[in-house]
């Protein structure tokens, strides 16, 4: 009985002892799930990197904001198309006179902001 009495309280002292010096452990990593319930949605991905008014860029935002129909409806670049990009983006459209260098880089950065969102 002596023999249990001395015994668990110093393997009682070298669990706590082990325990309070040990590393913390990594933080969990995000579940799968979380890390693409952020992913765009199929067909309204982001081109990585097209220039601004080229062909990709146009057809990426007419695409996006479906501007055109079926093929249907202003050739991108135009000033109808600019107007019809305006509308489709409502209160948030860019001050910046549609179709400039500033409008479409308004227009790509609030894009990328939704696609990255939804």
């Amino acid at each position: 009985m002596r023999f249990l009495l001395t015994v668990v309280p110093l393997t009682t002292a070298f669990i706590i002892a082990a325990c309070t010096h040990s590393e913390p452990s990594a933080p969990p990593s995000e579940p799968a799930a979380a890390s693409t319930a952020a992913s765009p949605a199929p067909g309204k991905t982001a081109p990585a990197n097209p220039t601004l008014g080229s062909p990709e860029w146009f057809a990426w935002v007419d695409k996006t904001l479906a501007v055109s129909d079926d093929g249907h409806g202003p050739r991108p670049g135009t000033d109808e198309w600019n107007q019809a990009v305006n509308r489709k983006l409502g209160e948030e459209a860019p001050q910046a006179a549609p179709g400039s260098a500033e409008w479409q880089q308004a227009v790509d950065a609030l894009l990328r902001t939704r696609v990255a969102t939804h």
